[in-house]
């Protein structure tokens, strides 16, 4: 007996209730010292790294179904892209916020994912070691799963 495989799909959300969702995601860039310091006092060759890569999470995470190809194309509320700095480099957090039929999980990962390249690229020439390290999902709330807390 054959099996036969379902093409790829979207999830039908139709029958799903609007209600308010939040999805915060995290992320790393390891750097050496030298390098974060270059960053922090704003001496990089490409200009302001952290103000360019927070625009670039905002704008990612407002694209993202055009990225994943089965996400929903959703209104957000609210992108916010925060940074943290810890030894070693630098924590980056996303919010993401959405009155809508589906989690913004994705577009939280994204904002991160993106942030972290942009970090990535505007500091490569200074160090060609960094990582990128440790992107991950760490709350969500709304929907029929209620509040999940993974870190």
């Amino acid at each position: 007996m054959e099996e036969t495989l379902e093409p790829t799909r979207m999830v039908d959300i139709t029958e799903k209730r609007v209600t308010r969702r939040e999805a915060v995601a995290k992320g790393m860039v390891t750097m050496k010292p030298e390098t974060l310091s270059l960053m922090r006092e704003g001496k990089m060759a490409k200009g302001d790294v952290l103000a360019t890569a927070q625009v670039a999470g905002i704008m990612a995470a407002k694209q993202t179904s055009q990225i994943i190809p089965m996400c929903h194309h959703l209104m957000l509320d609210e992108v916010k892209v925060e940074f943290t700095f810890a030894e070693g480099g630098v924590e980056i957090t996303a919010r993401v916020k959405s009155m809508g039929k589906t989690g913004v999980e994705m577009e939280a990962l994204t904002a991160v994912a993106v942030t972290a390249l942009t970090i990535y690229d505007m500091c490569k020439a200074a160090d060609r070691g960094m990582r990128i390290e440790g992107i991950r999902l760490a709350r969500k709330s709304g929907g029929r799963s209620g509040t999940i807390i993974l870190e």
